[in-house]
């Protein structure tokens, strides 16, 4: 169990897919050779299978296309400000959409503001991801990898043993095997929405049929249950009062609601499905 909560907190959740630039520099093959068909490659040299056709590969070798931030902002007057971010801002712009920009801001933005970063199998995937495409790109980090001489001299998100600069949320409740529930089955369980319409092994397809904007969406669909889970398990760890766990689930309500008003209107269903499971749950 985690000890602390920050003052400032990133919930956390990236997108990515296999590189169709790592797949022609490691296989060798012909940059005529389609994106589409260079994937293809990619997940038969990982082991598809008919049981698994689009096996999980390595980090390294898969391009970073967006990733979505709750963040919690605890003000001086004990107040709280969440807000919605999310990489790229607009899809339409090809600046915006590069993985260069998208990992140099997330990493700098890290850096510069130092919250407690949260996710769910970030320690393994995300945030290894992160770190391993920044060095591909040739992208320097310095805030994000600056490390204190001592645990409280500030954050290290490097060391998860000394610091919690970093809270992976599925080894805090995980176990072995069968017994580490998935980011949807523990969230849907507690009266979160999990999975919407989108399963992560379509974000490649959706890639690749130009469709960023729905990867963007799907991506948010899971940025918010990582924030709720870690927020209902810092309830279990006394952080916060149920009065203020309450209070701060409608905090999370009003910002979804405030995003609809702003435009995104894919988050009526995340809405929806969360006044669902509340009534099913009747809590």
């Amino acid at each position: 169990m985690f000890k602390t909560v920050s003052d400032r907190v990133w919930a956390f959740d990236a997108e990515w897919i296999p590189d169709p630039v790592a797949g022609r520099l490691l296989y060798r093959l012909s940059p005529d050779k389609s994106d589409r068909k260079v994937i293809e490659h990619m997940w038969e040299q990982g082991g598809a299978t008919d049981e698994d056709p689009y096996p999980y590969l390595k980090t390294v070798v898969c391009r970073i296309v967006s990733v979505s931030v709750v963040d919690r902002m605890k003000n001086k007057d004990g107040s709280v400000k969440l807000h919605l971010l999310t990489l790229p801002r607009d899809y339409t712009d090809p600046d915006q959409t590069s993985e260069k920009y998208i990992v140099c801001t997330f990493l700098t933005k890290i850096g510069k503001f130092m919250p407690q970063i949260v996710g769910f199998n970030s320690a393994s995937a995300d945030l290894k991801a992160f770190i391993q495409r920044a060095i591909v790109l040739g992208l320097q980090a310095k805030g994000f990898c600056t490390r204190p001489n001592k645990p409280w001299e500030g954050p290290d998100y490097f060391d998860s043993r000394n610091s919690e600069a970093s809270i992976d949320l599925r080894e805090v409740i995980g176990g072995w095997g069968k017994a580490t529930p998935s980011l949807n089955e523990i969230a849907t369980l507690s009266g979160i929405p999990g999975k919407m319409d989108v399963d992560g092994k379509q974000v490649a397809h959706l890639w690749l049929e130009g469709n960023l904007e729905r990867i963007i969406q799907y991506n948010e669909f899971d940025a918010l249950p990582t924030y709720l889970v870690w927020l209902r398990t810092a309830h279990f760890g006394g952080h916060f009062t149920t009065e203020q766990y309450n209070t701060e689930q409608q905090i999370v309500r009003d910002l979804i609601r405030a995003e609809i008003k702003n435009g995104k209107i894919h988050l009526s269903q995340y809405l929806k499905e969360w006044d669902r499971l509340k009534s099913y749950f009747n809590v």
